[in-house]
C-alpha cells in the first residue's frame, strides 16, 4: 500500500461534551472519531446513506482500542484524524487520534466490518472503496 493519507477534521468541545468539571466525557471521544470517519468517507465521494442505498451494506464497529493520554477541555479546538492501517476482505482497520495543536490527547485503533443490511453478516468491502483507499 502507498503512503497512507491522514484525514483530519476540526472539532470544538462544547459544554454538552463535558462533565461537570469541564473535561470531555470519555465516551464522547468515540463520537468525535465517528464524525471524523464519516467526513473522511465523504472525501472519497461516499456517505453512509449512499453506501446503504448503492451497495446494501454498512460499516459497523467490531472493536476499538482507545488510549486516553491527556484530557480535552471545554472550548478546546481539536483535530480528529482517521487513516487506514489495513483492509481485509470485509474488515477495515483505522488509526485515529484526537489532538489539541501538537498535543496528542487520545489515540485509537478501530476495527470496522462491512456487513449486509439484509443479514448483518460480513460481506466484502466494495471494490470501488478498496481501490480509492489504496491510492
Amino acid at each position: 500500500m502507498n503512503k497512507v493519507k491522514i484525514f483530519s477534521v476540526p472539532v470544538r468541545v462544547y459544554f454538552q461534551d463535558t462533565d461537570a468539571g469541564g473535561v470531555v466525557y470519555h465516551a464522547n471521544y468515540l463520537n468525535f472519531m465517528e464524525r471524523a470517519r464519516t467526513e473522511w468517507l465523504r472525501t472519497y465521494g461516499h456517505s453512509n446513506a449512499g453506501l446503504m442505498k448503492e451497495f446494501g451494506m454498512v460499516f459497523v464497529m467490531r472493536s476499538v482500542k482507545l488510549d486516553y493520554l491527556k484530557p480535552a477541555l471545554l472550548d478546546d479546538a481539536l483535530d480528529v484524524t482517521a487513516q487506514i492501517k489495513d483492509i481485509g476482505r470485509s474488515r477495515v482497520t483505522l488509526l485515529q487520534t484526537v489532538r489539541r495543536g501538537d498535543e496528542l490527547l487520545t489515540e485509537a485503533e478501530v476495527h470496522l466490518v462491512c456487513v449486509s443490511l439484509e443479514s448483518f453478516k460480513p460481506v466484502s468491502v466494495p471494490e470501488i472503496l478498496r481501490k480509492q483507499w489504496k491510492n
